[in-house]
C-alpha cells in the first residue's frame, strides 16, 4: 500500500526519463500498453462526417488498419488503401500520397517503419504535405524507438506512437503516445480511472490496478543499452548483423530460386531484412503465420514470416542478444523445411551449410 498510492508520481518520473529518448517532452507523452492501444486512443477521440475518408497503406500493421476501419464504420466514412511498391523510393511514396488525397480526406495513417515489409517510410514528409491541405496524420512508429534517433521528432505527424518493448527491450507492454495537438485533451486512457480529472498526459498515469511494472522499468532498459553498448554503436552492430544474416540465408536459398531471394529495400532499417521465400510459401498473412508456428513446433526456431502482395518473405529481425549461431540454426534447420514445403528436393547439403 505504501507503493501503490505513488504509482502516478513514479509514472511521471518514468515519462520524464523516457520521452527524451524519442525526442519528446514528458508533458507531450503518455504511456500506453502497445502501439495498437495508442492508435485506439486516438481513434476514440476523432469525429468524422459521413463520406469522409481515411488513407492507409498496404504496408500497414493489421490491427492499426482494423482500428481505422472501425473508426470509419462509426461515422459512415471510408477507408482507402494507398498502394506502395516494395521498391518505391521516398519521393515516389510521397507522391503516391499526394496523388491519393482528395477533398474528403481527413486522416492519413502511415508507418514510420513498416512491420510486414521492414522498410522506412518518409512519414514526416507525408505529414507535412498533408498538413498543408488540412489533413491530419497518425504516425505508427511501433518499431522506431531505438532504431531511429529522436524517433518521434523524425516521425512527424499530429500523433506519433512507438513501442518501448521492441528494440529498447523494455518488458511488454510499454509504448509511448506523443502529441502536441491543440485538442489532445480529448485523448483518454482505455480505462476510466481515478486519474480522469487530470489533464493529458497525467490522466494516463493512474489506471486502477494495471501492472505498471513495464512502464516504470522502461528507462532502465533504455539506459542499459546506452551504458553497455551505446545506442549509436548498437544500431551499427544490428545493421551489420542483419546484412550478414540475410546474405547467409539468401545464399542457402539461391540454388532453388528463379530470382535472387535477397530483397533490397530503398530505405532499410538497422535490424530487419527481407528474404523472399520459395514460390508458393507464405502467399497470405494467414499462411505466413501458420508457417511460423509450424517451424517453431517442428524445429524449435523462432521466426517471422510475412506476406506482401501475394509473395511470402522471411523477415529477419536481429537484436544485440543474437549470435551467428542463430543464423546458422535457421539455415541448417529451417531452410530444408521450407524447401520440403515448397516441393523442392535438396540437391546437396553443401548448399545449405
Amino acid at each position: 500500500m505504501e507503493w501503490f498510492p505513488r504509482i502516478a508520481e513514479r509514472m511521471r518520473e518514468a515519462r520524464e526519463r523516457t520521452a527524451p529518448f524519442v525526442g519528446a517532452a514528458a508533458g507531450d507523452s503518455a504511456f500506453v500498453p502497445n502501439a495498437s492501444a495508442a492508435a485506439t486512443v486516438v481513434y476514440n477521440a476523432l469525429r468524422l462526417d459521413a463520406d469522409d475518408e481515411i488513407l492507409v497503406t498496404d504496408h500497414g500493421y493489421g490491427a492499426v488498419t482494423m482500428g481505422a476501419r472501425r473508426l470509419a464504420r462509426r461515422f459512415g466514412a471510408n477507408v482507402r488503401v494507398v498502394s506502395i511498391p516494395l521498391a518505391a523510393d521516398d519521393d515516389e511514396v510521397v507522391q503516391r500520397f499526394a496523388d491519393a488525397r482528395a477533398d474528403r480526406t481527413r486522416l492519413i495513417v502511415v508507418d514510420q517503419i513498416t512491420s510486414p515489409t521492414a522498410r522506412r517510410l518518409p512519414s514526416r514528409r507525408i505529414a507535412a504535405d498533408a498538413a498543408e491541405h488540412g489533413i491530419r496524420t497518425l504516425v505508427d512508429g511501433a518499431h522506431a524507438p531505438g532504431l531511429i534517433p529522436d524517433a518521434a521528432v523524425e516521425g512527424g505527424g499530429d500523433w506519433w506512437f512507438g513501442n518501448m518493448h521492441k528494440w529498447p527491450a523494455a518488458p511488454r507492454g510499454s509504448a509511448l503516445l506523443v502529441t502536441q495537438t491543440p485538442d489532445r485533451q480529448e485523448l483518454w486512457p482505455l480505462i476510466d480511472s481515478w486519474g480522469a480529472p487530470e489533464p493529458f498526459p497525467g490522466r494516463f498515469d493512474t489506471q486502477g490496478t494495471i501492472d505498471a511494472t513495464a512502464y516504470l522499468s522502461t528507462p532502465a532498459a533504455i539506459d542499459f543499452v546506452e551504458q553497455e553498448f551505446g545506442w549509436a554503436a548498437a544500431r551499427e552492430a544490428l545493421s551489420a548483423m542483419a546484412d550478414a544474416g540475410a546474405e547467409a540465408i539468401a545464399d542457402a536459398l539461391r540454388p532453388y530460386s528463379a530470382e535472387d531471394p535477397l530483397t533490397p529495400l530503398p530505405s532499410p532499417v538497422a535490424s530487419m531484412r527481407m528474404v523472399r521465400l520459395p514460390q508458393g510459401l507464405g502467399a497470405t498473412r494467414e499462411e505466413a503465420d501458420d508457417l511460423r508456428m509450424e517451424l517453431l513446433d517442428e524445429v524449435g526456431v523462432e521466426t517471422a514470416f510475412t506476406s506482401f502482395q501475394g509473395t511470402g518473405y522471411f523477415r529477419l529481425s536481429v537484436h544485440l542478444y543474437n549470435e551467428a549461431s542463430d543464423i546458422e540454426a535457421f539455415v541448417e534447420r529451417c531452410v530444408p523445411q521450407l524447401l520440403r514445403r515448397a516441393g523442392i528436393g535438396i540437391r546437396s547439403s553443401a548448399h545449405i551449410l
